[in-house]
């Protein structure tokens, strides 16, 4: 028996030797070495799942970014990026192991059939979900559906005895990219961006024609903790900012040749005081579109050193549904600074320099980052130093400030309590509170966290295991308070009243609507030092 594989084995590496059409010695070595073990191993293996964890090994050693996806992730991945998907539209939390309606998305289908916020979903489809600690992902397989298809819901409302069945029909729910849009003052709007999507370009035209039409004149766009998205998103906004002709951005690769993104003329928003607000988790599209407002000299950037994505990845898609998303292209921005951090000591290396960042000093204190003066760059209109190979830097370094910060804050915001203490206090206020508060302007300068709110919300997370600690909550006090004020605001209102609320303890925000209004100080941080 022996023998006989040895002999058949001899015969199959003999026929692949000469019939193989790979084109390389080491891809015809990798196919005989995935034979081999599927035939001769001495237990039963998964084929596929060897595979793909072979696959993910190769692309594991090429750089951080390269990566293999299965079908499933592909979905996830596409899903908030391609601007909507098919469901019920909801905006929803778990509270007590209840689904709670926080906001039904306006004009979508559960809101047409009468589903408000403060809802409890009990049931979908004659499944109980309530109480029965379902994850998330199980919930949405159940609510969401291709268009036209219909889901049986069962609701409990306050004041309601009994449940409310809904026969909702699944239609397309739109996902923004832009989580708010508003006035910070009489003359500058302020947009807060969240991800580079498919309808991001057209969000930011809308979003800005309606500012224009409040008043403003100059614009501060929030791109703190933006992890990037579509590039051609963030090409498209830079070219509403840019003059006519003003390279924005361009890759190459060894495969890839050169490609630039260039402006057009008639931009939105060509003049006027531009500020883009950015941190340590700002990468790759908003890095592109920081670092071309920074290289022309057409605004600030104010905050922290970006990521450091520079890294341009292409899809494969592969016969299952899966796909490789390879780097094919480093891009650069117009004066030719590589925005890529250095990923020569390993991934593992690479994933921990939020860490070492914090470590070094590097996100309290500016003279703790250090550039080499090969990095060095000169931006295209004043000449100023800018640099590149690890992030944009900004023009106006904000420090994180920590002081508020505690353990007993952080653990307050694992356990969930905050949020289950803000859907609680809404569910027993939301009439009282929606007669009182008829706009945020009004809300913002009226409405107060009451010493005994902050007790509830403490006795609610000593149920939840968060051990009391006076001194740290005092310390912590100011912040918990602000967060909970913007998380009611945002039920009651939207997503732009929690920015609202939260951006008046923000100092980024705060520093850039400093500089916005000070001309000599705006146009003095933009010429090159003497």
């Amino acid at each position: 028996m022996i023998k006989k594989n040895i002999l058949l084995f001899t015969c199959i590496i003999t026929a692949l030797s000469i019939c193989a059409q790979t084109p390389s010695q080491a891809n015809r070595k990798l196919s005989l070495a995935n034979f081999i073990v599927s035939q001769f191993y001495v237990d039963s293996i998964d084929e596929n799942k060897l595979t793909e964890d072979a696959i993910r090994g190769m692309l594991e050693k090429l750089d951080p970014h390269s990566s293999y996806m299965t079908p499933e992730e592909v979905r996830e991945m596409n899903e908030p990026l391609e601007g909507n998907f098919d469901g019920i539209g909801i905006q929803y939390k778990m509270n007590n192991d209840t689904l709670y309606v926080i906001q039904p998305v306006v004009g979508g289908p559960a809101e047409r059939v009468g589903v408000q916020a403060g809802d409890r979903i009990i049931a979908v489809n004659d499944t109980v979900i309530a109480g029965v600690k379902m994850s998330d992902r199980d919930i949405m397989k159940r609510l969401r559906g291709p268009k036209g298809t219909q889901v049986h819901v069962s609701i409990l409302r306050k004041g309601v005895a009994d449940p409310i069945l809904f026969n909702i029909t699944r239609d397309k729910i739109p996902i923004y990219s832009i989580d708010a849009v508003y006035m910070a003052d009489k003359n500058t709007g302020y947009i807060n961006m969240s991800r580079f999507g498919a309808t991001t370009y057209e969000e930011f035209i809308e979003a800005v024609r309606k500012l224009k039409k409040s008043g403003m004149k100059n614009l501060i766009i929030d791109l703190q903790s933006n992890g990037g998205g579509y590039m051609e998103a963030a090409v498209k906004i830079a070219d509403e900012l840019l003059g006519k002709d003003r390279l924005i951005v361009y890759m190459e690769g060894n495969s890839t040749p050169r490609k630039e993104s260039i402006s057009a003329d008639g931009g939105l928003f060509e003049k006027g005081k531009v500020i883009i607000l950015v941190n340590e988790e700002s990468a790759s599209a908003s890095e592109i579109l920081a670092g071309a407002i920074q290289d022309w000299d057409r605004g600030l950037v104010v905050g922290r050193r970006t990521f450091g994505k520079g890294l341009v990845q292409s899809p494969f898609p592969l016969p299952d549904g899966s796909m490789l998303r390879l780097t094919v292209a480093r891009y650069y921005t117009p004066a030719g600074r590589s925005i890529q951090r250095p990923y020569d000591k390993g991934v593992e290396n690479y994933r921990h320099d939020f860490i070492d960042r914090f470590n070094k000093g590097e996100l309290m204190h500016a003279d703790s980052i250090h550039f080499p003066d090969s990095l060095k760059y000169q931006t295209l209109t004043n000449h100023r130093t800018v640099y590149g190979g690890g992030g944009i830097m900004p023009d106006i370094f904000v420090p994180l400030d920590t002081t508020l910060f505690t353990d007993f804050h952080r653990n307050i915001l694992a356990s969930g309590s905050l949020i289950k203490y803000s859907l609680n206090y809404i569910d027993h206020h939301r009439e009282e509170l929606n007669k009182k508060f008829k706009n945020i302007d009004t809300y913002i300068t009226t409405f107060e966290i009451t010493p005994q709110m902050l007790n509830d919300l403490v006795a609610l997370a000593e149920k939840e295991g968060v051990k009391k600690n006076d001194e740290q909550l005092e310390k912590s006090k100011a912040l918990i308070s602000q967060q909970l004020k913007a998380l009611i605001a945002r039920d009651i209102f939207d997503m732009s009243a929690y920015y609202q609320v939260i951006n008046r303890e923000n100092k980024t925000y705060n520093k850039a609507l400093e500089i916005i209004n000070d001309p000599i100080l705006y146009n003095e941080k933009l010429e090159k030092p003497e």
